[in-house]
């Protein structure tokens, strides 16, 4: 009897039971238990609740559940934080399946819009685009030129230095060859201006496709950078070779390839190809090229380039079409629902369009040119303020900023805060070409979008110089907010309304005239 029950106790339980190797018959008199009598309650903590929860003999219902202090592990006083695997396998779910009815929606409702043969782009956009493309380079050569003739008028002062007979006589050749800067700087003035200037003129009148715009203007832009970085750095390496004749501390990388080593065709072809804004004699470099790197690269750039062209063509456009009577309006509610659409596609471009140029097109290039340095962007998804957003996102404009912008004016005496906002006027300027020019509508938005940035730093600054994780998480949360929610669809829906107002059939309204 009582082995039968044991049987039916021990298999009606989880809790593991020590079953004697050999089946026996159980004496008239059951024997001592051996285990100790249980504790008190409330006496057992720590050690013991693995005995009291396990070994607790034949009386099953005694089993000590609560056996010690225990947080919920939701709770701020849980030991570690959980794992939250499921709640990410949850998001990436339901956007599959959310993004995945609303293609199912966009099909029913347009059909395909996407066509391979369609295209609005002039057979003149074509030509002035490559005749862009391939003269705005020659900008970079012409500031070759100047430096070369620098150089050898360095040459001169430092033999004439060196025939010096008194110390004042020294400072004077030296004061008298830095006189020579300004027209140096002049020169190098004219020829990146008219880079620009002549660049930006062809495409805002002559390139009505604004894809091809853009891009000869993004191009001539990059090659403005890289003439003024050209010319910044060696002012500074020739008066460096002045000081002591060559004992300027300069950095140890410089050492292989010292002023005016460096003012040679084949010093400047690299940069021009290099992926960075910033020009430096000598640049870090691998030892071989990986070809399989670059073509893996290669396939990502093309298949995310396909990507964008999809989603622009079925989800954006339809979009941004719908949204032009809610614009002419002026219906502030439509115009935020159409925002808040447009959000989730122009999101998903931009990221697919970062992924595109910052990672497989840059690190294609850099992997041909040998390039070392590939920190073109950190981790600016976690940014907790703005302005670490701004600093990682774009390693190679940051750093220009940084290097000919913002470290020259602070060693000029201005104030950190002020030489800040002057670099983002300089910024909303380069973003206001960047867009304005190529859409042939020059209304400003790019730029006050840089302007809106100098209040949203001086929010999250103080947010993220907080202590604790939750500040991180509200600056962050703030970033992306006026990042994709505010920023981009806005920016967007005035572009493409402004485009549409010059050359389409929807009127301006009032406000807008």
């Amino acid at each position: 009897m009582a082995s039968s029950v044991e049987t039916a106790v021990s298999t009606s339980t989880d809790i593991p039971i020590a079953r004697p190797e050999k089946q026996y018959t159980a004496p008239a008199t059951p024997p001592p238990d051996p285990s100790p009598p249980p504790a008190a309650n409330g006496a057992a903590k720590g050690s013991s609740s693995g005995s009291g929860a396990k070994s607790v003999g034949k009386y099953r219902h005694v089993v000590a559940v609560h056996h010690q202090t225990r947080p919920s592990c939701l709770s701020q006083d849980a030991e570690k934080p959980p794992s939250f695997v499921g709640f990410r396998n949850l998001m990436i779910l339901v956007l599959i399946v959310s993004n995945l009815r609303l293609m199912i929606e966009n099909f029913r409702k347009y059909g395909v819009l996407i066509c391979i043969r369609c295209h609005d782009y002039r057979r003149q956009d074509v030509v002035y685009g490559s005749i862009l493309y391939f003269l705005v380079p020659c900008h970079l050569f012409v500031a070759y030129v100047i430096e070369l003739a620098a150089a050898q008028q360095a040459k001169g002062a430092v033999a004439r230095i060196k025939k010096a007979e008194s110390p004042a006589d020294v400072q004077a050749r030296r004061d008298e060859f830095r006189g020579t800067w300004g027209l140096i700087a002049f020169a190098h003035g004219v020829n990146a201006t008219l880079n620009l200037l002549v660049a930006s003129t062809v495409v805002y009148y002559w390139i009505h496709h604004p894809g091809i715009g853009t891009l000869c203007e993004l191009h001539a832009i990059i090659v403005w950078l890289k003439t003024c970085s050209y010319a910044f750095t060696n002012r500074d390496l020739r008066h460096a070779l002045l000081d002591d004749f060559g004992a300027a501390p300069l950095p140890d990388i410089y050492r292989d390839c010292p002023y005016p080593k460096n003012i040679s065709l084949k010093n400047l072809t690299y940069f021009w190809w290099a992926p960075t804004l910033v020009y430096q004699p000598i640049y870090p470099r691998t030892d071989k090229i990986r070809w399989p790197f670059v073509f893996k690269r290669c396939g990502e750039m093309l298949g995310l380039g396909i990507v964008i062209w999809i989603a622009s063509a079925q989800y954006a456009s339809p979009l941004l079409k719908n949204s032009l009577d809610k614009i002419a309006t002026l219906d502030f509610v439509s115009i935020v629902e159409r925002m808040l659409k447009l959000s989730t596609i122009s999101l998903f471009c931009w990221l697919a369009g970062f992924m595109a140029f910052f990672h497989s097109f840059l690190n294609a290039l850099a992997e041909v040119m040998r390039f070392g340095d590939r920190e073109f962007y950190t981790e600016w998804w976690n940014a907790p303020s703005i302005r670490i957003y701004w600093v990682t996102w774009n390693k190679p404009v940051a750093s220009f900023m940084r290097r000919h912008i913002y470290s020259p004016l602070c060693g000029r005496g201005i104030p950190p805060v002020i030489a800040q906002i002057l670099v983002f006027l300089f910024s909303g300027a380069l973003h206001e070409l960047a867009v304005g020019v190529p859409t042939h509508n020059i209304i400003g938005v790019a730029f006050a979008g840089m302007i809106f940035q100098i209040p949203l730093i001086l929010i999250t600054d103080p947010i993220n110089r907080m202590k604790g994780l939750q500040s991180k998480v509200i600056g962050n949360m703030i970033f992306w907010i006026s990042f994709c929610l505010v920023g981009q669809p806005l920016a967007a829906l005035l572009y493409f309304f402004a485009w549409q107002a010059k050359y389409g059939t929807v009127s301006k309204p009032q406000l807008w005239s």
